[in-house]
């Protein structure tokens, strides 16, 4: 119990959200992780020894999140945050502050207006930062299907960045 605990503890974070991704909503994303934990931990008689454990997690996460985003009816858009890290640098002035948010608004807007495959795949690569082997186990996919949807959905970003 203490090892899952441990297991829990270091995931807690990615798994809520990944599940915002399929959710775009903070609570239900927090309440499909928490029962996405537990399916796991029903679960773990399935889990194959020496197979990583966060892409198996993630998974769970992930169909948690699709279920609870299916039954409640719900097609919002995704909402993505950034988040930057604090720089030792010298604060930001109040213009670039506001470009920097338009920026990122924008790349946001874009990235909403892609179909679902496009907004996962690039999600789990670029804002989650999971390798393409756990993009790939997360979203239950082979790993030569993230790389070619991963190409084209950079592709159809560029192109909605364009416009």
């Amino acid at each position: 119990m203490r090892a899952y605990e441990e297991l829990v503890s270091a995931n807690q974070g990615i798994a809520v959200r990944t599940a915002y991704l399929f959710c775009g909503n903070a609570a239900s994303a927090e309440e499909a992780a928490q029962d996405a934990f537990l399916k796991a931990y029903r679960a773990l008689w399935r889990f194959r020894r020496g197979a990583p454990f966060r892409p198996w997690l993630l998974r769970i996460v992930a169909n948690e999140a699709r279920n609870k985003a299916r039954a409640a009816g719900r097609r919002e858009a995704l909402r993505l945050r950034a988040e930057r890290s604090a720089s030792g640098d010298a604060a930001p002035s109040p213009e670039a502050v506001l470009l920097s948010r338009e920026r990122r608004e924008e790349l946001l807007g874009a990235v909403n207006r892609l179909d679902e495959r496009d907004r996962l795949v690039l999600a789990c690569r670029y804002f989650l930062e999971l390798s393409e082997a756990e993009t790939a186990a997360t979203l239950g996919w082979p790993r030569g299907t993230v790389k070619s949807r991963l190409s084209r959905a950079l592709d159809r970003l560029r192109a909605e960045m364009e416009r």
